[in-house]
């Protein structure tokens, strides 16, 4: 048999005022109770899952979320902060000889990724590329070009952080 207990606390109805606003606090004079009596509460809503929009709404793109890159000739640093990552874009070569790469590093070891080698070729070859990576503290995305006549130019946007809660777009 469930037990009934009357609480009559002002720090109590404070902070239920105050974590639940949407149920417009309880009125003067009204005590909350309690009961010994376990209920289950099971939430069904996509609300519960963390976000309320549907998973691929939650990875589009908008002008806010996403952060272009370009890498001509050089080493660029494409994302240096922690979480999970879409990196996507396209890469150009005119000509050939040297790899095109994405690389993982935490300073002291550095990974190749995602490679193009583009053979000798007088056509501009295009491939296009669309991942997710994860960075965790202290690691960086990388990009390399060999030449000037080699391009990478994409966005990358963050998804989610580095404990997997889903980024919303802005």
């Amino acid at each position: 048999m469930a037990q009934e207990f009357t609480i009559n606390s002002s720090a109590i109805e404070s902070k239920i005022n105050q974590l639940l606003p949407s149920q417009g606090g309880f009125g003067a004079g009204v005590d909350f109770s309690a009961s010994t009596m376990v209920i289950p509460i099971v939430d069904l809503t996509e609300s519960a899952e963390g976000s309320g929009l549907r998973q691929d709404l939650q990875t589009s793109l908008s002008l806010t979320s996403v952060t272009p890159f370009s890498c001509i000739g050089a080493t660029t640093t494409i994302i240096n902060t922690t979480g999970y990552y879409r990196v996507f874009g396209s890469m150009t070569s005119q000509t050939g000889g040297q790899a095109i790469q994405f690389k993982l590093t935490d300073g002291t070891t550095t990974k190749v990724i995602i490679q193009y080698n583009v053979q000798s070729t007088a056509a501009v070859v295009v491939e296009s590329y669309d991942f997710i990576v994860f960075l965790n503290s202290g690691e960086s995305l990388t990009a390399t070009t060999g030449t000037t006549s080699q391009k990478l130019v994409g966005c990358t946007r963050q998804i989610a952080d580095v404990s997997g809660n889903l980024v919303d777009p802005l």
